[in-house]
């Protein structure tokens, strides 16, 4: 009997609103959707009304090719468990408008983006202890509204919040895992975080820099990816990370040669690139620790003055 209600609690069908069903967004609403859940897509009025009409197609080695049905709506209008926040965080600012706290209650409130600032102005928003942000491994496009192309063998997904009920994150981390993404609950927020900046941020940066991919960078650009990796890896210990410079560089070396970051791909389709809540929050934290960091100094302002002159597409 107690292994029934286990399993119960396992497969209790949830309701995920997903706010930002792009790449990221997208896949992760497909697959609840066509596990089961209840899935609800937040965006503008022309991508809701497409999503609702025809639902939302992946194309992925690792999860195949399906097409599934979705609900969409402009903005949150009833309780849900759980809002998963997938935009970037160039348009996080109006994306939130689509949730007014009062409608999202007792839900979690679940960010899956780049950095780690924006987990304090959600929960200078919304209740503090429903906010449990996730760290995300995969590389997926939105090809067009409601295609999703799902490039990398794999999908994975850290769920973290400190003081968010342990059994709300285990129970959306189990629907996640049978849904598709691997998914682990980790208790430390900042560590989850920081690991995943420490990762990003050198990766971002300099393939962005460079207009290159990764191959490019770890070979033709070894020292400055090096020195980068080192004072990342420092400000992340300060900042009760991960601080193993030489782990993050084999991780780098382990990487498909032909792999792009997701800022890299903004710079060169004219979008806002996440520049400021990578690099920005980067030097933020190296200084509120008294972190030296020459080079992530001169590489941000170099991409800042290049993101000036350079006329963005509209």
């Amino acid at each position: 009997m107690a292994h029934d209600s286990a399993h119960h609690l396992a497969h209790r069908e949830l309701t995920v609103a997903v706010l930002g069903p792009g790449g990221t967004g997208g896949l992760l609403a497909a697959l609840l959707a066509r596990a089961g859940h209840r899935v609800i897509c937040l965006a503008g009025e022309t991508t809701a009304a497409t999503l609702r009409t025809t639902g939302i197609q992946v194309r992925s080695a690792a999860f195949g090719d399906f097409t599934t049905p979705v609900e969409a709506d402009t903005e949150l209008r009833e309780p849900v468990d759980a809002c998963v926040v997938a935009v970037k965080h160039t348009s996080l600012d109006a994306a939130l408008d689509r949730v007014p706290p009062p409608a999202l209650g007792d839900g979690l409130i679940v960010p899956v983006l780049n950095g780690v600032e924006h987990p304090a102005s959600l929960r200078a928003r919304y209740r503090p202890d429903r906010v449990a942000p996730a760290v995300i491994r995969v590389e997926s496009t939105r090809i067009a509204p409601g295609v999703i192309e799902h490039g990398s063998p794999f999908a994975e997904l850290d769920l973290t919040g400190d003081g968010v009920p342990r059994d709300r994150l285990d129970a959306l981390a189990a629907a996640l895992t049978e849904a598709g993404p691997r998914t682990r609950v980790l208790d430390d927020e900042s560590a989850t975080l920081w690991a995943k900046m420490s990762f990003l941020a050198p990766f971002a940066l300099l393939t962005t820099l460079h207009g290159l991919p990764l191959g490019d960078v770890r070979s033709r650009h070894r020292e400055e990816l090096t020195a980068l990796v080192e004072e990342t890896a420092a400000v992340s210990g300060a900042s009760g990370g991960p601080a193993d410079p030489a782990q993050a560089l084999a991780r780098y070396d382990a990487f498909p040669a032909t792999m792009k970051s997701s800022m890299q791909r903004d710079a060169e389709a004219g979008r806002p690139l996440e520049l400021d809540a990578i690099g920005g929050a980067l030097l933020r934290a190296a200084d509120r620790h008294g972190v030296k960091v020459p080079v992530a100094t001169r590489v941000v302002r170099e991409l800042t003055d290049a993101a000036r002159t350079e006329p963005t597409a509209l």
